[in-house]
């Protein structure tokens, strides 16, 4: 049975730019192991809720309302400490590095001695289908097994909620379906709330939860 984490809590949040509220106060729980869609149309404020959340809202933006994960409250929390995970559309691996040191540079440092890094980075190629793949280049993989090791680097990080902005859009309709069972298996069975980001209907189906339109009630 997957190991539940804390609640995220988002508590009367409201963003707006220029004096311009984009979406009217939002207040919503994602459980563990259950995930929150987020839709809206462009400019509506969506990437900009899981910058406010992972703690890396652009200042242009003014904020009222408070995250929490469980009792812990991440308002004014450097985003290394606030132990949120994101996934964006672009998979973001460092070129300059192997897979295995992509891997290697989410793990805590409190993850000791190295035989367990490499097993912890070995375990978690495996249940991406990718064993073996630790020395290869990334500019080797293909888009699908690259946005793999994205969501592992980001699950070996130890995340207690995971953000999704998008993170299916640059795939081809195959891919696409594949990868979104993938990121959603890994998930639930680690039992992190998330977070979903999307302007596509069927990604909303295949989180399996609750949807909230952005800018509904928007001054």
């Amino acid at each position: 049975m997957a190991q539940m984490h804390p609640d995220l809590q988002l508590d009367d949040v409201q963003l707006s730019v220029g004096g311009r509220a984009l979406f009217a106060p939002l207040h919503a729980r994602v459980p563990g192991g259950q995930c929150l869609t987020v839709m809206g149309a462009s400019g509506c404020g969506k990437s900009s809720l899981l910058a406010f959340v992972a703690g890396t809202l652009d200042p242009a933006f003014a904020a009222q309302g408070s995250v929490r994960v469980g009792e812990t409250v991440l308002d004014g929390l450097p985003p290394e400490r606030r132990r949120i995970g994101i996934l964006f559309q672009d998979d973001l691996l460092f070129p300059h590095l192997s897979v295995g040191d992509n891997l290697a540079f989410a793990l805590p440092a409190a993850v000791r001695p190295a035989a367990l890094r490499h097993q912890q980075i070995d375990a978690a190629l495996a249940s991406a289908g990718l064993a073996g793949f630790a020395p290869r280049d990334p500019a080797t993989l293909s888009g699908g097994q690259r946005a793999r090791v994205a969501l592992m680097r980001t699950l070996l990080a130890q995340p207690l909620a995971l953000l999704l902005d998008e993170p299916f859009s640059k795939l081809d309709t195959a891919l696409r379906a594949d990868f979104r069972r993938f990121v959603f298996e890994h998930a639930r069975s680690r039992g992190l709330p998330v977070l979903l980001v999307s302007h596509d209907e069927a990604d909303a189906v295949a989180a399996g939860g609750p949807v909230i339109e952005l800018g509904v009630g928007a001054a």
